[in-house]
């Protein structure tokens, strides 16, 4: 008998590691697949470099005119950074999925429900963001910062900190875009509920205010053309948490009447029942 144990235990470390070994042989194949994509995008975006830095650069070339290049490679390596950042942009859905792709698997069909649309929103909702701050932020800021330049300053600005100052205010504005996402996250693990959330909405604006001058250039106008969105769609999230929370009552009433009509099953087995229908896990 011992030694049926101790084979039986042996066993179950070798199984223990040949799963952990194929979670890894797969985690390498979704990290290759994902840095093939970006390969592949900048492959067809780094011809039309040039084009991409000029549509990038207009909205500050419209009121600057011209631009300069202090480092000695800058005219080669902005391009180059631009195009491998804007790679990882538009390759982020096919990143996402690898991700999912990972870790779905694990996951209940109920918790799949809830994850894909958010996952969907988070990506929209960030490319909202950043088509917001090039469309509508980038001319007014680069215009007022033309605007108050002393009388005999000429406004010459280098192009690697102009790559990084959109930078900072895409990933600004991307981010702050996620508000309705995280509002509804935080709902659907229970750690507010929407009238808490819509009783905290003079400070939500406050803290709106005071992330949009930390993020953004020290002027008003920036400022305030990130809080306001993020206000906005702050009360975009608790409308959607609210009918969030409205299906899931519906489904616990529809749950409850199914077990009023079979009094002989307990809570617990409807509910063991009904996650086991809609599991998706791997036994």
């Amino acid at each position: 008998m011992s030694n049926k144990i101790l084979g039986d235990g042996v066993g179950d470390g070798e199984g223990a590691e040949m799963g952990l070994l194929s979670h890894l042989i797969e985690l390498r194949d979704r990290l290759l697949r994902m840095l093939l994509a970006v390969g592949v995008f900048f492959l067809i975006l780094f011809p039309f470099s040039k084009t991409i830095w000029t549509y990038l650069s207009e909205p500050l070339t419209r009121h600057a005119g011209t631009m300069q290049a202090i480092d000695i490679a800058s005219p080669f390596l902005i391009p180059f950074k631009v195009c491998l950042l804007l790679s990882v942009v538009l390759a982020a859905p096919i990143l996402l999925y690898q991700i999912w792709a990972f870790v779905a698997p694990g996951l209940y069909k109920h918790e799949k429900r809830l994850v894909t649309p958010l996952l969907v929103s988070s990506t929209l909702l960030f490319y909202l963001g950043m088509a917001f701050a090039y469309f509508v932020v980038f001319p007014l800021v680069f215009g007022f910062f033309n605007r108050v330049a002393p009388e005999g300053v000429e406004v010459v600005p280098d192009i690697g900190r102009y790559l990084d100052f959109i930078i900072t205010i895409f990933i600004a504005f991307g981010v702050a875009f996620e508000v309705p996402v995280a509002t509804v996250l935080l709902v659907a693990i229970g750690v507010t509920t929407p009238d808490d959330l819509a009783k905290k909405r003079p400070y939500f604006i406050v803290c709106a205010f005071i992330v949009g001058m930390f993020l953004t250039p020290p002027d008003v106008i920036s400022q305030t053309l990130l809080a306001i969105p993020m206000w906005l769609l702050f009360e975009v999230g608790i409308f959607f948490s609210r009918s969030f929370l409205k299906r899931k009552e519906e489904f616990s009433e529809a749950a409850d009447a199914k077990y009023a009509e079979d009094p002989d099953m307990t809570a617990e087995d409807e509910a063991a029942a009904d996650e086991l229908n809609n599991s998706d896990a791997p036994k």
